[in-house]
Formats: structure tokens, C-alpha cells, sequence
């Protein structure tokens, strides 16, 4: 047992390793000995049913089902089994196992929906997704608002309906292709086809976004390609991009040594090819060997010169994830082909400077203005070399050196005050004569004044800095021009609120002014009044004697209470002023003050 137990806690293990990777055969396996050792076990009942159904294996799903019927009871594969009926066309009898469940889940409505669309029952389909929409939030939102615009379609297009609007947006291409289909049964040709050219658009823009797709649903479209006479429907380039897509899926799925196999039988069959190596490469980055990786690539580009480029723009980035910025740009300025290019002149650059090597990073650009005033001088891309270079130099200080590139561009356009600004201060560390000479083609400051009130910019919402005004003197008041007064500025007086159910016709109270307390009717509040009730004192007291015995309606009683025994705290005699016995403290013997206990002796007899 303990061993048998051992057993089947480890193929759980297995069943929970390649569900997550979606490898659902090789779980089916697993559940299938669990089941051997525990035949009615539920749970791996209703994991092989999902197993299968993942598969596609829609009807045996459907015989476990029934073969365990008692097992798993109605409710728990209720799911299971109106999807499988669905899905083998089946429609009447999925639409009857819905019906028959206890409850009605989310899950359970999206199946509803689809088959009442299947059914061409339109008006409780839309009512399904409707009250799906409104009443649930998840993911799931957006494929529910394009299955309502599908149905809304249908309904325009089969029915000749005109459905109002319900106000479902067109982000996707999706729910935009529906829209058009929508006007096409109201008869908007010209609008629908417009519509169907921005969903074309939308397609592709998304397509060509979504880089990280659903693996499972990838392996299910990989495995239609193992049928039997595909290979004489398909040329020969898309054999090959099939073969890619397989290992890349076995890369993804965590299948390293299935990605290893295929990556190397594709490179035995397309030895030039560089995608086979960098599928081998990227498998190897998963398993943290960076170093091999960079061997692998270094081998192929030596032996395959030709294909080397995008191989050391790989070999690049992998330097740069380990930290060796150095190594990454000796690799990039390598590359023959684009070295010059824009794009990695400006990563060279940022690179070096990373790095403090400003020297470097001055010659990456020097060597791009050379390539292109060979090649392609006074272009658009050749100027904007020559102004980053020249804002680099002088942003480092290079200010003699920026001088030859800020001539360059100032001989462009001598109507650049900007450059010729820059020019002058340059020359003024190296040679004022010229500097000085420079500065008269600047215009004079009348051309550049401009009509703008200064205080007006400076107090606008947008400044920086805005004048403060002056403050006011303290002190002597200035002497004022005859004439001349204070003008005060007249406030607007507020209507006084009156008070609720005010009676206009009454007279107010005269002592309305006054506080609460001084008023000749306030009669104090009313809390202490429950204390003089009858038996709510001490046993044996009445209200009378409570009444006197507190000490805060006596005006002559002393400001501390006498200590217990003595005379001067002793209540009086009268029969009504008699002090029940419980208040009563009966008084110590000899009623007189303790001594304090004398200390011992030091030094007393008996000592060592």
C-alpha cells in the first residue's frame, strides 16, 4: 500500500506537470494507471474526460461519461458533456443537457448562446449574451460583445431585421467585420465595404502585434498539419516553415529535448539556414547557458559568413543581457552590412557612453559621416549625423572638435541662427578673430525684437517664474496728492439666515441674545434626576438621607472627605441623617496612627 500510494502520488505529480504545458497525452497516460490503481476515483475521472476533450476526442469523452455515470453523478461533467454534443453536431441533444441543469453557471450560458445561434433562434441568443455582458466581468468581455455583434449581424442579414444599435465598439477586427456584415444585410454597400477595409487593416496591424499567442491552441492547429496527404498539398517552403513552427512549439511547451531533435534534424536539412541555430540558442538561454548559446552562434557565423549579420545581432544582444557592453559593440561594428546604419550608430553610441569611452563614441560618428558623404552627401540622413555629432561634442565639452561639424551645417543653411550661435561660442575658446567675424552675419536685435508684453508673459498660466508685487508699507503712510483719497471697496451685505418654523408674526424672545445659561427659564439639565428615586441608592438608605449625604449639594462641605473614624467626619445623630451601616467604616482598634516599623541595628549582638 505505502508503495502503491507512493506510486500514484507521483503520477499526480505528472498529470499537474503537463497540464500546465499542455501536453494533455502524455497526462491522459497518467490518469489512465491512476485509474488502475483507483478505479472510481472522481477526480481522475473528470481530469481524463478534460483530457480527451482538449484532444479532440469528443466521443470517447462522452463514453467515459456514461460508462461512469453513477460515479459522477448529473451535475459535475454537465459541462463536459453538452460541449462534446456540441461539438459533434449534436445540437438538440446539448441544448437538452443544458436545460436539464440544476444551475445555470456562466459557462453554461456561453454554451447556451452558441447553441441557440447554431439553432438560428436569434432573439434568445442576443437576450443571452446581453444579460452575460451586464451581469459579468472578466476577461472574457470582448469575445462576448463580438459573439452579440454576430448575432446582430445574422439577425440583419438572415432575418432582414434592423436591430437597434447597442452601442458595441469596433477595436478589433473582429467586431468590425461583423459591423460591416450588419450593413451589408441593411444594404449599405458602399459603407460595409469601407468597414471591411478597416477590419482588413485592423487584422493585420493585430497579427502582426501578437508575438506571444495561445500555445495550446497552436499545438491543436500543428497537429492538423500530420494528416495524411498534407505533404502533397504544400510546396516546399511551407513544409519547412512547418517544421520551424513545430520545434519553436516544443520550445515553448518546456520540450527541451524534443526542441534539441527537431532544431537539429532542420539544420542538417538547411545547413545555411540561421533559423535552426537560433531556435537551439533560444532553448539553451531558457536553460541559463548564455556561453553556449554565444559559441554556437560564433561557429555558424565563421562557417557561414553569408548569413552572419542577423547571427551577430543575436550574439550582440546575448553579450549585453551577461553585461559585457564592450564585447556587444566590437560585435556590432563587426557587421559590414549596417554598421553605419542610424539606428546602430545610435545604439553604438549610447553603448560607449555607458561605458565613459567618449573617445569611441566621437569615432562611431565620424566614421557614419564619412560613410555617408561618400555615398550619399547632403541627404536628410548624412545632415542629422553631422547635427547629433556635433550636439554630442559640444554636450561633452568637444567643442573644438564640434567645430568642423557646425561649419558643415551652418554652409547647409546660413539662415541658421541656431548653428551659427553654436559656431561662435565654439571659436570663442579657440580663436576670438574668427568668433568675431562670425558674429556680424547675426542679426541686429531690432530684426528678432518681437511685439510681446513682457509682464503679460511673464504673469501667464504657463511661466516658470512670475513677479511678485510689491509689498505693502508698513509704518508711516506715504503723503497723498490732494484730492486723492482711499476709495473702500463696498461689501456686499448677506441675507441672515432665519431660524426653522419661523413665525413672523410672533414677538422673539427678548432674551434671545443670551446665553443658554443666563436666561431666567433655564432650569439646568435634567441627567440627575434618576439618581433620587427610590431604590435606586444604597440598601437600607431613602432619598431623603441620599439626598443629603451628597457632598455637591452641601455649600459648606469641606474640600476633602475626613479620613474614616475621626471625630470631625463623624455623621450627626439625628434619626434622619443616619448613615446606613454599609457606609459605615468600622474603625481600626485603638484608632490611632500605626508606627512606622523601627529599622535593625547594624552591628547588633550576635554577630560572626
Amino acid at each position: 500500500m505505502a508503495s502503491g500510494g507512493g506510486s500514484v502520488a507521483s503520477l499526480w505529480t505528472e498529470v499537474n506537470r503537463c497540464g500546465q504545458n499542455g501536453d494533455f497525452t502524455r497526462a491522459l497516460k497518467a490518469l489512465n494507471k491512476i485509474l488502475h490503481e483507483v478505479r472510481d476515483d472522481v477526480t481522475a475521472l473528470h481530469c481524463k474526460i478534460v483530457c480527451l476533450v482538449q484532444n479532440g476526442s469528443f466521443k470517447e469523452a462522452l463514453n467515459v461519461m456514461n460508462t461512469s455515470s453513477k460515479v459522477l453523478g448529473s451535475d459535475l461533467v454537465v459541462f463536459e458533456k453538452a460541449y462534446c454534443e456540441y461539438r459533434l453536431n449534436r445540437v438538440e441533444s446539448a441544448l437538452k443537457t443544458i436545460e436539464s441543469a440544476s444551475e445555470q453557471t456562466d459557462k453554461l450560458k456561453e454554451l447556451y448562446g452558441q447553441v441557440l445561434y447554431r439553432l438560428e433562434r436569434y432573439d434568445e441568443c442576443k437576450a443571452v449574451y446581453t444579460d452575460l455582458i451586464r451581469n459579468s466581468q472578466d476577461e472574457y468581455e470582448e469575445e462576448r460583445k463580438t459573439n452579440l455583434s454576430a448575432v446582430v449581424a445574422a439577425m440583419s442579414q438572415w432575418e432582414k431585421a434592423c436591430p437597434d444599435d447597442l452601442g458595441l465598439p469596433e477595436t478589433t477586427y473582429e467586431l468590425c467585420y461583423n459591423a460591416a456584415c450588419t450593413l451589408i444585410g441593411q444594404g449599405q454597400l458602399t459603407e460595409a465595404l469601407n468597414k471591411l477595409r478597416q477590419a482588413e487593416e485592423l487584422c493585420r496591424v493585430s497579427l502582426a502585434d501578437d508575438s506571444d499567442q495561445n500555445v495550446f491552441d497552436s499545438k491543436k492547429k500543428v497537429k492538423l498539419t500530420n494528416a495524411e496527404g498534407v505533404e502533397y498539398k504544400l510546396a516546399k517552403k511551407q513544409l519547412q516553415a512547418i517544421d520551424f513552427n513545430k520545434a519553436l512549439l516544443a520550445m515553448y511547451t518546456n520540450q527541451a529535448d524534443q526542441c534539441r531533435k527537431l532544431s537539429s534534424s532542420l539544420q542538417s536539412q538547411n545547413p545555411g539556414h540561421p533559423r535552426p541555430v537560433l531556435i537551439q540558442v533560444a532553448q539553451l538561454c531558457r536553460e541559463k547557458q548564455h556561453l553556449k548559446g554565444i559559441e554556437l552562434l560564433q561557429q555558424f557565423s565563421d562557417q557561414h559568413p553569408e548569413s552572419a549579420s542577423g547571427i551577430k545581432l543575436t550574439m550582440a544582444q546575448l553579450y549585453l543581457t551577461q553585461g559585457h557592453v564592450t564585447k556587444a559593440c566590437d560585435i556590432l561594428r563587426s557587421v559590414e552590412d549596417f554598421k553605419h546604419k542610424q539606428g546602430i550608430v545610435s545604439a553604438l553610441v549610447t553603448m560607449y557612453t555607458h561605458e565613459e569611452d567618449i573617445d569611441s563614441a566621437i569615432d562611431i560618428f565620424s566614421q557614419a559621416i564619412q560613410h555617408y558623404q561618400s555615398q550619399q552627401p547632403g541627404s536628410s540622413s548624412h545632415l542629422a549625423l553631422v547635427r547629433e555629432a556635433a550636439n554630442f561634442k559640444l554636450k561633452y565639452g568637444r567643442k573644438k572638435e564640434a567645430i568642423s561639424d557646425l561649419e558643415q551645417l551652418w554652409k547647409q543653411n546660413t539662415n541658421d541662427i541656431h548653428t551659427l550661435a553654436q559656431l561662435i561660442s565654439a571659436y570663442s575658446l579657440v580663436d576670438t578673430d574668427k568668433a568675431k567675424s562670425l558674429s556680424k552675419h547675426l542679426p541686429s536685435p531690432d530684426t528678432m525684437s518681437f511685439n510681446v508684453d513682457v509682464d503679460e508673459l511673464e504673469n501667464s498660466h504657463g511661466a516658470n517664474y512670475v513677479r511678485k508685487k510689491a509689498a505693502k508699507v508698513t509704518g508711516e503712510n506715504l503723503p497723498k496728492e490732494q484730492g486723492q483719497g482711499e476709495i473702500k471697496k463696498k461689501r456686499k451685505k448677506k441675507k441672515g439666515k432665519l431660524p426653522k418654523n419661523f413665525d413672523p408674526k410672533a414677538t422673539p424672545d427678548p432674551e434671545r441674545w443670551l446665553p443658554m445659561r443666563e436666561r431666567t427659564y433655564y432650569r439646568g439639565k435634567k441627567k440627575g434626576k434618576k439618581k433620587e428615586q427610590i431604590g435606586k441608592g444604597t440598601q437600607g438608605a431613602t432619598a431623603g438621607a441620599a439626598a443629603e449625604l451628597d457632598a455637591s449639594k452641601t455649600a459648606s462641605s469641606p474640600p476633602t472627605s475626613p479620613r474614616p473614624g475621626s471625630a470631625s467626619g463623624s455623621a450627626p445623630t439625628a434619626a434622619g441623617n443616619v448613615v446606613p451601616p454599609r457606609q459605615q467604616k468600622p474603625a481600626a482598634p485603638g484608632a490611632t496612627r500605626k508606627k512606622a516599623p523601627q529599622k535593625k541595628k547594624k552591628g547588633g549582638k550576635g554577630g560572626w
